[in-house]
């Protein structure tokens, strides 16, 4: 709309009409989504925005002054309430209906305790409600907080500008009226059509953000274990310890390998079934993550074969791979009322500070082999603690036997780096 010659102002019915179909259009591409991908959050969020727009749509048609038709504004406020919900739900917690509904039951109460002619009033009551949502939202959005601040700076910023920008009429006054008084016509509602679509847009960027970066770390760590034990594979094992040692060696501080190898297992395989088998694994596996401590890392590397790391010295990982093995000879299974015999061989290895895991691996393995060769359901740690691949190297070119590839202490192997 031209008025005079030089000034232009924006229709106020226009951008909520504008608004109003974004926030539809993203309401029904976030239920498609949801519905599609079975994430329950992305249907809060769906549902929510177009409410959002089935509430302002009622709110423009119902008058073009902003004050009239002001009860329609409860439903926008579920809306809002429902947003926040959707973040709450979309971290695993419960759908609060009370904090839904109060915004909405605090703008009615408004409308009964402030007269009909203070417009300002009454929208800066509601905007004070929508940046309270707004603030909530932001809050849950933010609560994971093991993510850097990089990557999760525009879950806070977003509605935080959605809730200052909506507070803007308390913060500066008057100054943001027009001429005349009229708080309806002042630029203060065009502004806050426009913010409306961006806000709605960027929130549904988060939203894709974050659904994205769960989705990622959900593959990441299906990768990384294993599906049976519900520990880590092999993969995985290697992975997590070797930030470990990088983490001890940092702290001068070594660390120490075990090997476990289940006694007997063809046998209960060929004995009682695969099942059965499967089942001794997974109760051992439990057994291991229980008697272990927090900060102790486990994982299956393979068949009947499980490993652990330990962030201690090796007198102390011999103890606990003692408790191991009792632990699991006192399990006492049974498989269709059949008992099961359940011993367990654990080699144990430590080596110098920075030791690099396939080298404690071999001389734990190493270890566990002397241990079956010795009548299993037994714990053997490595004679000598094994040479590092830069102690093996540098033993090799002083003892001059270049052309081989292993450096032999007390009667332990250990293959450097030119061997493997």
């Amino acid at each position: 709309m031209i008025a005079g010659d030089t000034t232009m102002s924006l229709d106020t019915s226009t951008l909520y009409l504008v608004a109003t179909l974004v926030a539809a259009l993203l309401g029904v591409m976030l239920l498609v989504f949801g519905r599609q991908e079975n994430i329950a959050a992305l249907k809060w969020w769906g549902a929510a925005y177009i409410l959002g727009a089935a509430s302002v749509t009622g709110w423009t048609l119902a008058s073009s002054k902003l004050g009239s038709g002001l009860s329609l504004n409860a439903i926008g406020f579920v809306a809002c309430g429902m947003v926040w919900n959707a973040a709450r739900v979309f971290h695993g917690r419960r759908t609060s209906w009370p904090g839904i509904v109060f915004g909405a039951l605090v703008w009615m109460a408004t409308l009964a305790i402030i007269k009909a002619d203070a417009y300002a009033l009454r929208v800066t009551v509601g905007a004070g409600i929508v940046a309270v949502y707004a603030a909530l939202t932001a809050n849950e959005l933010w609560s994971e907080r093991r993510k850097s601040f990089k990557r999760r700076w525009p879950t806070i910023v977003i509605p935080v500008m959605h809730g200052f920008v909506l507070m803007l009429p308390i913060l500066v006054g008057d100054l943001l009226r027009d001429d005349d008084g009229s708080f309806a016509d002042s630029i203060w509602v065009s502004v806050f059509a426009i913010e409306l679509v961006l806000y709605a847009v960027g929130t549904v960027f988060i939203i894709f953000m974050l659904v994205s970066e769960r989705a990622v770390r959900a593959h990441k760590v299906a990768a990384s274990m294993d599906p049976l034990t519900g520990i880590f594979n092999r993969r995985g094992f290697a992975e997590a310890t070797t930030r470990i040692i990088e983490h001890e060696a940092a702290a001068e501080r070594a660390v120490t390998v075990m090997i476990f190898d289940i006694d007997h297992f063809k046998s209960i395989n060929d004995r009682f079934g695969h099942a059965a088998g499967d089942y001794i694994l997974k109760e051992f596996a439990q057994i291991v993550s229980n008697t272990l401590r927090i900060t102790d890392l486990c994982g299956r590397i393979g068949g009947e074969e499980f490993a652990a790391l330990l962030p201690c010295s090796i007198d102390e990982a011999l103890i606990a791979a003692e408790r191991v093995r009792c632990a699991f000879e006192a399990s006492s299974l049974a498989v269709d009322g059949a008992p099961v015999e359940t011993t367990v061989s654990i080699g144990v290895a430590g080596g110098p500070v920075g030791t690099e895991l396939d080298v404690l691996l071999a001389a734990a393995d190493t270890a566990l082999y002397q241990a079956k060769r010795s009548g299993r359901n037994r714990v053997v740690s490595a004679a000598e603690e094994p040479l590092s691949l830069e102690q093996g190297r540098r033993a090799i070119a002083k003892a001059g036997h270049s052309g081989s590839g292993v450096v032999r202490r007390s009667g332990v192997a250990t293959v450097s780096e030119a061997g493997a």
